[in-house]
């Protein structure tokens, strides 16, 4: 396997785990998108899991920026993995973060435009449902099951609900798209709060969720950021007491990147079958950056 490393300029504050003496150690993972093949090989690039998908990263923090679903066949399987590694690395002494991405709240919200024939069939043995349910009623037969499964309040939604939109871990920053200071004066944890309520179908799907500024949606970072937008962030970054940010949502065609002097870096690296790209997952160990890659 090679390895590339990144020096972070500037003054980086070592993480400790759990009060233990040595750097905690973060891999974050980019779009996913219905590829059970790639999110295995990311997974085990990591260190994240063995050759029967089961935890093997100990106290490994591993973060994956959103976009499981659509465009791909194998979703609830991912979804499923996910949902148990979770607890397999609490169990352990790490975590696994999965965020949400612009994609599973659309199908939360009943836009289904990135949904392959395979995505409809794969959750067709996902929930039961009853075949006269009203709220059903406004997607085609061949929708249903899935919407039975992803709507507000309906199981696969209440297991995204568990999730976080954005999630600070120490000096590093997680999010699909991009934090914006009209998100940091919202407030990051109300963002995170009403966003599962809304998954669980307590409230209506919160403003701050909508248009292409949302945090899900935002390529300000991602999309060859000018020095506007660099500046920005530094505020934000600023704002948030952090050192980077780590998004998705925006292919890098040239593999993993950083922009804005390495206060961004961008993993969405194109990784499922839908675009033919390559793995890569990003490492962060203290005041170290590496790009993992076969």
């Amino acid at each position: 396997m090679r390895l590339w490393t990144l020096r972070v300029l500037g003054l980086l504050v070592f993480a400790v785990w759990a009060g233990s003496a040595t750097a905690e150690r973060i891999v974050a993972i980019g779009d996913l998108h219905g590829d059970i093949a790639a999110t295995r090989g990311a997974l085990r690039l990591a260190g994240a899991i063995d050759d029967e998908d089961r935890w093997i990263g100990g106290e490994l923090v591993l973060v994956q920026t959103g976009d499981q679903l659509d465009r791909g066949d194998d979703e609830q399987q991912i979804l499923d993995l996910f949902g148990r590694l979770r607890v397999e690395a609490r169990a352990a002494g790490g975590a696994f973060h999965a965020l949400l991405g612009n994609h599973e709240l659309m199908n939360a919200k009943g836009d289904l435009r990135y949904v392959t024939d395979g995505g409809y069939a794969d959750f067709e043995d996902a929930v039961s449902f009853d075949a006269d349910d009203p709220e059903l009623a406004a997607f085609e037969p061949h929708q249903r099951a899935r919407m039975a499964a992803l709507l507000p309040g309906r199981p696969y939604a209440m297991r995204l609900a568990e999730r976080s939109l954005i999630l600070q871990l120490g000096q590093n920053v997680f999010v699909h798209g991009g934090v914006l200071p009209e998100h940091i004066e919202y407030g990051i944890e109300r963002i995170n709060q009403e966003t599962r309520a809304w998954l669980r179908g307590e409230i209506e799907r919160p403003d701050i969720l909508n248009g292409s500024g949302s945090p899900q949606w935002t390529r300000l970072y991602s999309d060859e950021a000018d020095s506007s937008a660099c500046s920005t962030l530094a505020e934000v970054l600023r704002r948030l007491g952090a050192t980077r940010l780590v998004v998705g949502h925006t292919i890098q065609e040239g593999g993993i990147a950083d922009a804005c002097d390495g206060m961004v870096w961008c993993i969405d690296v194109a990784m499922a079958k839908h675009y033919g790209g390559t793995v890569q997952v990003l490492e962060i160990a203290g005041d170290e950056i590496r790009v993992l890659q076969p």
